[in-house]
């Protein structure tokens, strides 16, 4: 059975922009094609719920060889997706921080398929944190379907 939105949707304006692609430059050290979120659209007052957005464009690098004829968004990219919006939502609370190490990812489930021209839209729910350590529960939906969640564990490096 799929688990419940950790953020209801339907209190949230998707086409707004909180912290865009020059906003997450620093915060997130991945740049190009490896920086998977386009924007963040909303975050609670005291940074522990976040929503961001991937535009998924058929121009990514991946596009031509997984798989080829009929493209979907690779499942470790889904992963690394949730990963910078919570580190995005971690680094928001503890600025000082510098580099944050990718430890664990428990409890994952793809639940349908992601393909260019979807919006990806990410839920984060930080549900542990310390200066060296977040734990955050990660949703990815499409049309309001959720597609993809994770448990993922980060730490300062």
């Amino acid at each position: 059975m799929a688990s419940l939105p950790l953020i209801d949707l339907s209190t949230i304006d998707l086409s707004q922009t909180v912290c865009d692609s020059a906003g997450l430059d620093e915060y997130l050290p991945q740049t190009g094609p490896m920086r998977q979120v386009d924007r963040i659209v909303w975050a609670n007052e005291i940074y522990k719920k976040c929503v961001a957005v991937k535009e998924v464009r058929g121009d990514e690098f991946w596009c031509e060889h997984h798989i080829k004829g009929r493209p979907l968004y690779p499942g470790v990219l889904m992963i690394e997706s949730t990963a910078q919006a919570a580190s995005w939502l971690f680094r928001k609370q503890w600025p000082a921080l510098g580099f944050l190490g990718f430890l664990r990812c428990d409890e994952t489930c793809f639940r349908g398929q992601v393909v260019p021209g979807d919006t990806f839209v990410i839920l984060v729910e930080e549900i542990d944190a310390s200066p060296r350590r977040f734990i955050s529960k990660t949703q990815g939906l499409v049309r309001g379907k959720l597609v993809f969640e994770a448990k993922i564990t980060g730490m300062a490096i």
